[in-house]
């Protein structure tokens, strides 16, 4: 069998035509194996027979939902590349990675219909874009947009031809751009398997499971798990959006056996007035990742019994780096665990060279399911991967049996008085205190020490909190350098979509120096 992603759908069709496949929440779809590989053979040939080729780039701006993943399973056969699009995104933002990419094609929601509209008046048209597709819109499509529903339904069943194998490319999806323009992590067909192969290889993923996605599928997070389901034969329920309340419900409803949320997902679920009443008794095991987890809130999911391991992986790894087991997640909390199957992790100094145990240094990866690089940008792309290594940015210590603990961004660290300070350890101490609700630290010119932390919170409903609260409450558990200095009061902390809290952001809403 060739290595193809689209090929993995055809093959799970075959082996389990009836199994079910796919449940779309938001429109209350369901489609077994047999029913999805037919729908994205139909989006494969009607996009070949509109002159989509291999290589061509194809940008995807849609929520999540049924049309997403049979467009990208489809446009996997016929060897075309997909550009998932942040659908946060504002349109100067969509201007740049569509250009970026080249992308000869949108598919979009109708959802996006102001923006488009507006990416349409800029003369994309003009450029290398000529193929605009709309997902629903029904009297309110473009009129320079085909319609998506009409071209599947005119289109053949029968499997295309695949047109692309092994190390041709099949995605390239751009990261957050916190500081500075996004960057297009390009795969290939080869190196998302073996995302695939180690990701269901290390985690305990069975056949039949039930594996909610809320995280939105512009992100690995949720693109990964998508297609690793496929491949295993497990059924992907599918939110159109992350809502605390309503995943209670589909947990309950739909029988959920895992999932990945990330930390500020985990918080927001527990806020949601008497979770407790909902049946989760099917629920495994959630992994989270993106931000180092609080201890706290693995602490709290253990106390109502789920277990909650922490995984660490990016973009450019195609998703895996490491994972805390089953056994382990509740023994060493905090900790981010060991290299995947198929992975290997080192933590080095700035010279290259393993840290001793408990010493931090700078995490980096190898393994098959690293990405070929950035796309258009070979600087980047010598930078980040040196040696057949991808170096992450993030600081993280290795102790003497080998588990591996994520510190922080290493642009986040925060040089105070000559000491390294991590945010992401003050965090943890004040989500301990009762009434926060959020918690992100940051460093702020100090006079004194150069940089000093600052803590930007949010209090929980209903609870009343000063600065000084927060402050004594640290006091004791931190060394006196590691401290903040000041806390300030906000009601929400800014992040992206996969929760990732927007430092930059924070850094220039409080660029005041610290009270010392």
């Amino acid at each position: 069998m060739e290595t193809n992603i689209g090929l993995l759908l055809a093959k799970r069709a075959e082996l389990n035509t009836h199994v079910e496949a796919l449940v779309d929440h938001a429109s209350g779809r369901r489609f077994t194996f047999s029913a999805l590989d037919e729908r994205a053979n139909r989006i494969a040939n009607a996009l070949r027979a509109l002159g989509v080729r291999k290589g061509d780039r194809v940008a995807i701006l849609m929520m999540n939902g049924t049309e997403f993943v049979e467009s990208f399973f489809g446009l996997a056969k016929i060897g075309a590349v997909v550009v998932p699009l942040n659908w946060r995104l504002v349109p100067d933002e969509l201007e740049y990675i569509v250009k970026n990419a080249g992308a000869t094609v949108l598919l979009y929601g109708s959802d996006f219909f102001d923006n488009v509209g507006e990416l349409h008046r800029r003369g994309l048209d003009a450029t290398d874009l000529n193929l605009w597709i709309e997902v629903g819109g029904g009297e309110r499509r473009h009129g320079f947009s085909a319609c998506y529903d009409a071209l599947l339904e005119a289109a053949s069943p029968t499997p295309v031809a695949i047109d692309a194998v092994d190390d041709d490319l099949l995605f390239i999806m751009y990261t957050s751009g916190t500081t500075g323009l996004p960057k297009g992590s390009v795969h290939s067909h080869e190196s998302f398997l073996w995302s695939v192969m180690t990701f269901t290889i290390t985690a305990e993923l069975r056949f039949k499971d039930r594996y909610a996605i809320a995280l939105p599928m512009f992100h690995v997070g949720a693109l990964l798990p998508v297609v690793i389901n496929v491949y295993r034969g497990a059924t992907n329920v599918m939110l159109r959006e992350f809502d605390p309340k309503v995943m209670w419900e589909l947990i309950e409803r739909e029988r959920i056996t895992a999932t990945l949320a990330v930390p500020s997902m985990l918080n927001f679920m527990l806020l949601v007035p008497g979770f407790e009443r909902y049946d989760y008794s099917s629920l495994r095991w959630i992994i989270s990742g993106a931000t180092p987890v609080p201890v706290t809130l693995i602490e709290r999911y253990a106390a109502i019994g789920i277990e909650v391991h922490q995984a660490y992986g990016l973009t450019e790894s195609g998703g895996p780096a490491c994972l805390i087991s089953p056994d382990d997640a509740l023994k060493r909390i905090g900790s981010t665990g060991k290299a995947f199957f198929h992975t290997e992790v080192r933590v080095v100094d700035e010279q290259g060279n393993n840290t001793e145990p408990g010493v931090p240094g700078e995490l980096i990866v190898r393994g098959r399911h690293i990405m070929k690089g950035y796309w258009r940008n070979p600087e980047a792309t010598a930078e980040t991967i040196r040696d057949g290594w991808l170096y992450t940015g993030d600081v993280a210590i290795v102790d003497e049996d080998g588990f591996i603990t994520i510190h922080d961004r290493t642009k986040d660290m925060i040089i105070s008085g000559g000491e390294n300070v991590y945010p992401a350890e003050i965090e943890n101490t004040v989500m301990q205190h009762p009434a926060v609700a959020e918690v992100a630290v940051i460093g702020v010119p100090s006079e004194r020490w150069g940089e000093s932390p600052l803590a930007v919170v949010v209090a929980k409903s209903g609870q009343a909190l000063s600065e000084t609260d927060v402050l004594t409450h640290c006091e004791g558990k931190l060394a006196r350098f590691k401290l903040p200095k000041r806390a300030v009061f906000v009601d929400a902390i800014p992040r992206n979509p996969t929760g990732k809290a927007l430092k930059r952001v924070l850094r220039e809403q409080f660029p005041d120096h610290a009270s010392e």
